[in-house]
């Protein structure tokens, strides 16, 4: 009887594997689509976005100063690739330093003080001609105006990030015989890590829009200067390519902070803090 009762239960655990792998199976072809379908509409909408500007600038005869087509603004781009690779250049350098500069004052001010209200009264493009009349028309003006407005960001996730803690994680260092310096390095300084990153990622972007104010302010070189340039010389086309590669900079910085993050930051904390912030 023993016999049947085993053979009897052999299929029924047969069935109950043979149902997890389809389970399992059809989860990574819903993941697969979903990846798929996350690249391929957005990929689809530019082209069609892109088709129509083409489609309606000709059918309707936009003139090319107003809007050009994306073939005139194409053209542009390999034309003007020297031009704007130099000026790209001199604007990375200044979104660079501006942005370490923000993190070497930055983080250290977060851990002195958790909170810095009052600096977010200062009107900080409105300090730039006044940055410029003190240090001149050279790099350092411009990169200060980018640690401006880059660092604030930086400060208050840092804040943020060390004061939310859960105090059991406290209990258990403490527990384990830690010092104040053990628990602030094995525990709230890992623990405020994607809080920081994610401090780090607004301030990048910042630093860009600070890197170009200041050159509209007073620049000689860089992306910002030269769209100043095709602006006042009506090259629309020149001014649409030096938008594109001042976006494309702007988004590669900040994948350089991303990846930076992935390397730094264990993937299942990252997951598990992006599943807090969705729930």
């Amino acid at each position: 009887m023993a016999e049947n009762e085993g053979a009897g239960n052999q299929p029924v655990a047969l069935d109950i594997d043979t149902l997890e792998a389809s389970i399992e199976k059809s989860r990574m072809q819903r993941r697969r689509s979903a990846r798929i379908s996350g690249i391929l509409y957005p990929l689809a909408v530019v082209l069609g976005v892109l088709a129509a500007w083409e489609a309606g600038t000709r059918l309707l005869g936009v003139p090319t100063f107003l809007l050009p087509p994306p073939s005139a603004v194409a053209g542009s781009l390999r034309a003007n690739a020297s031009l704007l690779l130099f000026h790209g250049w001199v604007t990375t350098i200044e979104i660079v330093l501006g942005f370490v500069l923000s993190i070497a004052i930055g983080i250290p001010l977060a851990l002195a003080i958790f909170l810095l209200i009052s600096s977010q009264a200062m009107p900080k493009v409105a300090v730039a001609p006044l940055l410029l009349v003190w240090f001149g028309f050279g790099l350092l003006p411009k990169v200060l105006i980018a640690f401006l407005i880059a660092f604030f960001p930086i400060v208050i996730s840092t804040a943020v990030g060390l004061s939310t803690i859960e105090p059991e994680k406290i209990y258990l260092a403490r527990s384990m015989g830690f010092g104040s310096v053990a628990t602030f390095c094995k525990i709230r300084l890992p623990n405020a890590l994607p809080e920081i990153f994610g401090g780090l990622k607004i301030s990048i972007t910042l630093a860009v829009v600070g890197a170009v104010v200041g050159e509209f302010v007073g620049g000689d070189a860089g992306l910002g200067y030269l769209l100043m340039v095709a602006n006042g010389s009506m090259d629309t086309q020149l001014l649409f390519a030096g938008i594109i590669a001042l976006t494309i900079l702007g988004v590669a910085l900040f994948l350089v902070v991303e990846l930076a993050e992935r390397l730094a930051i264990p993937r299942h904390i990252i997951a598990g803090d992006n599943a807090t912030h969705l729930s």
